[in-house]
Parts: C-alpha cells; sequence; structure tokens
C-alpha cells in the first residue's frame, strides 16, 4: 500500500504541475499566470478532497439510499463491508440502464459505493456481490481519494485548454506582441488534455487489478467477479453512460464505452481501464 501511495503522490503531483505548466504556457510565462496557475491546482485538489464525493454522484446523477429502499443490496454492502474490516459507507443507487458501479469518497470513513439499477436488475445475486466486494476494495486500499483528485485535476486540465483555444481564436483583447503564440496555443489546446488522460491511466490501471484481486479473496473466488465483467463488458455498450470523461476511472467499467465518436474519442482518451480479457483471466487464474 505505501508503494502505490508514494507512486501515485508522484503522479498526482505531476498533474498539479501540468496545470501550472499550461496556465504558465497560456499566459505567456507572466508570473500573474504561474500565480494563476499554482492556485488552479491548489483549488482542484483541494475542492476534490473535500467534495469529492458529491461531484461524483452528481456526474451520475445518482442518489443515496437507505436499507428501506433497497433492502437487500443494501445487506450485501453491509455484510461485504464487516467481512472486509471497513465501516459501513453510505450505498446510492445510480437510474442509468448501463451495468455499473463506483466508489468515491474521502476515505473508509466517508465513502460512497453506488450500483447502477441497470447492474441490479441485470446481474445475479452472486454476481452484483463481486462488483461490490471490488468497489470495497477501492475503499480499503484507499483508492477513492486518489482517482477523485486526478479526475478533479484533470478536468481542470481540459477546461483550461479549451478557454485558451477560443481565447485565441476571438482575440482576447491583448496587443499582438504580448499574446502567446496561437499555434503554441493550439498545441497545448490539444496535448494538455491528452497528458492529463495518460497520467489518470497510470494511476487506475493498476488499481483496478488490485481491486480485482482483493475481491477475490475476501469472497474465497474469482468466478463472480469474472462472470460479472463478461456480462458488463457485454452490455455496456448498448447503453452507454452520459457521465463526465474524467469520472469514467471511477467505474468498474468505462462507461463511455458505445459512445459515438465526434472528433477526438473522448471514451479513448480517458480510458483508464485495463482490458476486460486481462482482467478476467487472471481472476480465474486465481487459487484460493
Amino acid at each position: 500500500m505505501f508503494k502505490n501511495t508514494f507512486k501515485t503522490t508522484i503522479l498526482l503531483a505531476a498533474l498539479g504541475g501540468l496545470i501550472v505548466g499550461v496556465a504558465t504556457l497560456l499566459g505567456g510565462g507572466s508570473s500573474s499566470a504561474v500565480m494563476l496557475g499554482l492556485v488552479m491546482a491548489l483549488v482542484m485538489v483541494g475542492g476534490s478532497y473535500w467534495f469529492s464525493d458529491t461531484l461524483a454522484l452528481k456526474s451520475a446523477k445518482a442518489r443515496i439510499i437507505t436499507e428501506t429502499d433497497h433492502p437487500e443490496f443494501y445487506g450485501m454492502v453491509r455484510d461485504l463491508s464487516h467481512r472486509a474490516g471497513l465501516p459501513m459507507p453510505r450505498v446510492a443507487v445510480s437510474e442509468a440502464d448501463q451495468p455499473n458501479a463506483f466508489a468515491t469518497g474521502r476515505g473508509p470513513n466517508n465513502a460512497v459505493v453506488c450500483a447502477t439499477t441497470g447492474l441490479l436488475s441485470s446481474m445475479t445475486r452472486d454476481e452484483v456481490e463481486g462488483v461490490m466486494a471490488h468497489e470495497l476494495m477501492h475503499v480499503k486500499h484507499r483508492d477513492i481519494l486518489i482517482g477523485s483528485v486526478a479526475a478533479a485535476v484533470a478536468t481542470a486540465i481540459s477546461s483550461i485548454a479549451q478557454m485558451a483555444m477560443f481565447a485565441s481564436m476571438f482575440g482576447g483583447g491583448r496587443d499582438d506582441e504580448d499574446r502567446p503564440n496561437p499555434l503554441a496555443i493550439l498545441m497545448v489546446s490539444m496535448l494538455a488534455p491528452m497528458a492529463a488522460g495518460l497520467i489518470q491511466m497510470a494511476i487506475s490501471r493498476s488499481r483496478e487489478y488490485e481491486a480485482d484481486r482483493g475481491a477475490a479473496e475476501l469472497l474465497g473466488n474469482g468466478e463472480s467477479l469474472a462472470r460479472a465483467l463478461e456480462k458488463i463488458e457485454q452490455l455496456a455498450t448498448r447503453s452507454p453512460m452520459q457521465v463526465a470523461p474524467a469520472q469514467a476511472q471511477a467505474y468498474i467499467h468505462n462507461p463511455l464505452a458505445g459512445m459515438p465518436s465526434r472528433g477526438m474519442n473522448m471514451s479513448k482518451l480517458f480510458s483508464t481501464h485495463p482490458a476486460t480479457q486481462e482482467r478476467v483471466r487472471r481472476l480465474r487464474e486465481m487459487q484460493f
């Protein structure tokens, strides 16, 4: 866990540094641009720390439920949390047809686990249990804050790049000699979101394998999660979810799968999930 946390700290620092670098370049290297980048990086990291669960639930159009709303599902999460040695998280449901799930929050004492109605209706009890065990492992490994901060900073980088592109198109009211090179702005506008996506990918992929392994250990087998992943892979593209691309890394399967490509394919740009076939293979090779 220490090794993963250290590696992720370095990667998150790279995201913050990327924000400062983009702001500095687009501001012509002025000290005010550097300060603006620093402020934006601090605000985005700090805001994502305190409001990561709210942002994720809003993006998924999810609502917190009680045991009365979904007694079987709520009871399953409570049982899995107890077996994993975790505090009972808040439980949420997203009204989406796509079978999917995610976990969010600042840590085990502030966690939220969420499943879509598509997951609850299309999976067997064992398969839902496998998926939720995976999400609880993200909570146990303290992955949820890392992913939330990375998503928030990546969103900020994309927003800066888009604003810069529009500013360069409309002149921004500055003298030509003071204005940054329009070609440089165009290149930054295109490459900065890609760099943010690559850093998110590096953060997320190893975490998915670790959560799969932890879920299999908790349940005593990897078969239920393997079957669930295979079903999700088949069904997800039929009902793509409307979520912010930077939030996609939080889900057990890329929720943007199946989205039509318009210009730059955002589902591929933020593809932070390892191949389902590889995840299934690893799960079925585990011995208990």
